[in-house]
């Protein structure tokens, strides 16, 4: 009759032990979940890092271009005078060779 009562009360607490069951696995993914997400925190910090460093990368380009851009009006500056001088010259050489 003992039995008889034990194998009652196990049968009461089954819905007790396979809630209890639930919540252990579901908790087990919860912590696998968290353990992930710390993992994407550090992968986040890698991704800020390479960020950082592509900044950096694009910043040391975009000083270079301004002064290439720098070079460049100096040399359009540069060939204007020049082409000023020759259309000059050749102005003065007509002059010479209509003389």
């Amino acid at each position: 009759m003992a039995a008889a009562g034990y194998g009652r009360a196990a049968e009461a607490l089954k819905p007790f032990h396979d809630r209890a069951s639930d919540a252990e696995i579901r908790l087990a993914k919860l912590e696998a979940l968290l353990l992930n997400k710390g993992g994407l925190t550090s992968g986040s910090e890698t991704n800020s890092s390479a960020v950082k460093d592509l900044q950096s990368k694009l910043d040391a380009v975009n000083t270079e271009c301004l002064a290439e851009k720098e070079k460049n009006k100096q040399l359009i500056i540069e060939n204007e005078k020049l082409q000023y001088r020759i259309t000059h010259l050749i102005r003065a050489l007509k002059e010479a060779d209509s003389r």
